[in-house]
Formats: structure tokens, sequence, C-alpha cells
């Protein structure tokens, strides 16, 4: 019997290490400077490590950092990589909303490569609100069947080149309620399914690929300051999105979204954050496109699609500790959550419920802005999987 495949995040693990080694050097740069009575130039290594880890942005100005990344997984081999990350206020007013954009990417020695960009861009007096996320990858994926008693023992792999496209273009219409439309573009070509020498999975719908256009409306309110460390305030969205032949799908559903987070600010430094959401389909929708169960923002501690169906609805809460009263860099958080799919709202069973919890190192990137990266360890009785991040999980 197999064991689970690792996680595609497990090389993080690597990647926080080279974190935490460039900010020692760069604290060390820091030091020596301090001590020599005759001032020296650095060399151009060293001042980008002190540009990454301090961060010297007025809070009005615009950061920019970037961090490399290098791992290994027996499915893709040595994977090497990156991140870069803006952020910046429209037309530099402290007064606006902090927006962000991130671009993300890696390739491996065997022909696999991924792209992420995501974005979360307010305009000035927050009167357009442009919330996405663009991925384009070639990347084996795991799949494990449909339902909430799918086996973590019994998984096809799933080799496949992938694009993912969703866009929200929302107008403010009044204080902190936006409106407007949203789009979702989702291929999957070149499908290969290694499938499970023992057991193999019936082919799920949309094994051989598909193209699938939504075209819907969301609504969003929205009090935060701050998307990637929200300290107090409320976020709710709802959204539905209709595929149909006319605009070019392969495959006719819908769906609708629900997303809602809340915030607390119990002390200076301590907050306590929950969500709820869920997500609910009907029509024939690929298996690409279920509700997934798991990954880096929900769930932590499952792999991204370990279990999967048209409907799920999940809940989390985390208490963050950003940072230490004892240290301005390092911070900590706790969290916990719990999910459940189901073909049918009415299928769910409190029996099938999914549980993770887990706990977090935080380090301060950019203090004058409250910006943190997060390394997370999620636990499941599965076991574990590591996840490294700029910005909180929600």
């Amino acid at each position: 019997m197999k064991k689970p495949p690792p996680p595609k995040f497990a090389s993080n693990r690597l990647t926080l290490f080279l974190l935490c080694l460039l900010s020692l050097l760069a604290q060390t740069e820091a030091q020596e400077q301090k001590n020599d009575s005759t001032p020296r130039r650095p060399s151009f290594i060293r001042r980008q490590i002190n540009r990454v880890f301090n961060d010297t942005a007025a809070e009005n100005q615009p950061s920019f950092t970037y961090y490399p990344s290098l791992g290994y997984a027996p499915e893709t081999g040595v994977e090497m990589g990156g991140s870069i990350l803006k952020l910046f206020r429209a037309k530099k007013d402290i007064n606006n909303r902090l927006s962000e954009i991130k671009a993300t990417g890696f390739f491996t020695f065997k022909a696999q490569y991924g792209a992420m960009l995501e974005n979360a861009i307010y305009g000035d007096k927050d009167k357009w609100f442009f919330l996405g996320r663009t991925t384009i990858q070639r990347f084996p994926l795991f799949y494990y069947g449909i339902g909430s008693d799918a086996k973590s023992d019994n998984y096809a792999v799933v080799d496949a080149h992938n694009i993912i496209f969703r866009q929200r273009v929302l107008r403010k219409v009044k204080k902190n309620f936006f409106i407007g439309p949203e789009i979702d573009f989702q291929a999957l070509w070149n499908v290969d399914f290694k499938q499970p020498q023992q057991q193999p999975h019936p082919l799920p719908v949309g094994s051989n690929g598909s193209t699938n256009l939504g075209l819907g409306v969301a609504l969003v309110y929205d009090t935060r300051h701050n998307v990637l460390n929200v300290r107090q305030g409320l976020f709710a969205e709802l959204a539905f999105l209709q595929y149909a032949p006319a605009w070019g799908s392969d495959f006719r559903f819908r769906s609708i979204n629900l997303d809602l987070r809340s915030y607390h600010k119990v002390s200076l430094r301590n907050t306590i954050a929950w969500q709820v959401y869920g997500t609910f389909l009907q029509g024939e929708p690929p298996f690409n496109q279920l509700a997934l169960m798991g990954g880096d923002m929900t769930m932590r501690g499952y792999y991204q699609g370990r279990f999967r169906d048209k409907n799920l609805i999940g809940t989390q809460t985390e208490f963050r500790m950003l940072p230490f009263a004892f240290h301005k860099r390092f911070g900590a958080t706790v969290f916990a959550g719990a999910a459940v799919v189901g073909p049918k709202i009415g299928d769910m069973r409190v029996g099938n419920v999914r549980y993770s919890g887990g706990f977090g190192i935080r380090y301060l990137l950019f203090p004058k802005k409250d910006i943190f990266l997060r390394f997370d360890i999620g636990f499941t009785t599965e076991g574990a999987n590591y996840y490294f991040h700029s910005g909180e999980a929600f």
C-alpha cells in the first residue's frame, strides 16, 4: 500500500530556512556596520537581503520585496522559483486602503512549471475594487475520488496543463459595499490520468480535459483596511456564476460561493479571527471545478482537493499574536478548522466532518505596513502539511 503523496508546499520548509538565513545575514550586516567606525558600502547581495528584511519605505510609499524558493519532491524533482510582492496605496494617500499584487513562479527539471498572480487593488477613496487570481501551470494533481469517503491511500496522479483566471471588478455603491461582474475562466488540457494499480477510479466528468467560462455577479461588504493582516473588520462576499455552452463552456453548471470573515482586536497585538465559507454547485461540473477541501488558506493540513464534491461548508478560527510582546518582529498564531463535503446539502453528515488544526510562526516583513510572513504547520488525522506565504490565510 503506497503512502499519500507529499503536498506541493512541502518544499516551503527549505524556503523558510533560506529566509531565516538571509534574515540572520541582514541583521549581522547591520550590526557590523553599527560597530564599524568606518562606514563602508555593503555588497550587492547584502543590499538586496537588507532590502527584503529591513524595509524603510514610509507608510504612504509603495513597498516591494522578493524572495527565492527551492525544494524537492519525487513527482517533480528539483523545484526552483520565487515570489514578488508589491504593496501600495492609491495616489499614495494613507487614508486609502492598502493594495497588494503578488506574483509567484516555479519550474522543475521535469518540464513542470507554474505561475500565479494575485491582486487585491483598491482605487482612490475605494471607488473601485479589483479582486482576483490568475494561475498557469503544468503540475501533477492528486485525485482521491469524489465524496467524503475518498481513501487517502488510493489516489490517481493527474498530469495536465491548467489555466485559471478569476476576477471581480467591483464598484462602490455605498460605504464599504461593492457590487460588480465576476468572471471565471478555467481550462484543463493534455490530461494524463495515472490510475492506482489496485483500485482504479471511475473516470470523472472532465477527465479528458475541458474549457469552461463562468459569468456572474459578486456582492462584497468590506471594512478591512489591510487585506494581508486584518486586525479589526468584516468581509462578506456572495457570488453567483453561470457556466454555459452559449459562451464557450464544455459543461453546463452554476455555482454560489459564500465567504464571511470577522476580525476582533482583543489587545494592541492580539486578534481573534473567524471565517465561515461555502461552495454550492448544481449541474454537471468537471472534477477540477468541484468544491475542494484543503490548501494553504482553509483546512490547512489537508492537500487541496483531498476531498471534493458539489457542495462544501467549512469554518475556521485563528488567534494571532502579532508580534510577541517580548519581540518586535516575531509572532505566532494557533488555528483550527472543520469542513464537510457532499453531493447535496441534505447529504452532509456530522460523521463526515473533517477537522484540522495547527500553529504558525510570523515574521514582521514590513513594520510600517504591518505585513507578516507566515509559516504554518497544519495537522489532520492523516498527517501534517507545511505552508509559507506573505500575509495571513484569511
